[in-house]
């Protein structure tokens, strides 16, 4: 059994991971717009869809790399603000919120000292 900060971490994930792709879908959103306006685009948005999913399913079966995964989608949506809006906050508070408690979540005593003793 996972702490509670590793399941709520799960759950943003796959939650992100959905929104990740509705933004792949719409060309107004940030992914969807690098995907349009950047030659790596699709790739980008593919691999950032694929990071949410893949880290939460992996993490959900106490695998190491899941958890790595996961650190990498958590971030993943700062690297995009980057890329478009060249800030680490976009123009909604509400989407860096869950960002940044994503990151907290992952980023807890409790979640690192169970993903290294239990997690294989």
């Amino acid at each position: 059994m996972q702490p509670q900060t590793l399941q709520i971490a799960t759950w943003l994930l796959y939650i992100n991971g959905f929104f990740a792709l509705a933004n792949f879908m719409d060309s107004q959103m940030e992914i969807g717009y690098i995907r349009r306006v950047y030659a790596f685009g699709p790739v980008y948005g593919l691999v950032v869809i694929a990071a949410h999913v893949l880290g939460g399913l992996l993490m959900a079966n106490d695998l190491k790399i899941g958890y790595k995964i996961a650190l990498v989608a958590a971030f993943s949506p700062f690297v995009s603000n980057l890329i478009v809006y060249q800030s680490l906050i976009a123009h909604s508070f509400l989407n860096a919120a869950f960002d940044i408690a994503l990151i907290a979540l992952l980023l807890h005593t409790q979640s690192r000292a169970h993903q290294k003793v239990w997690f294989h």
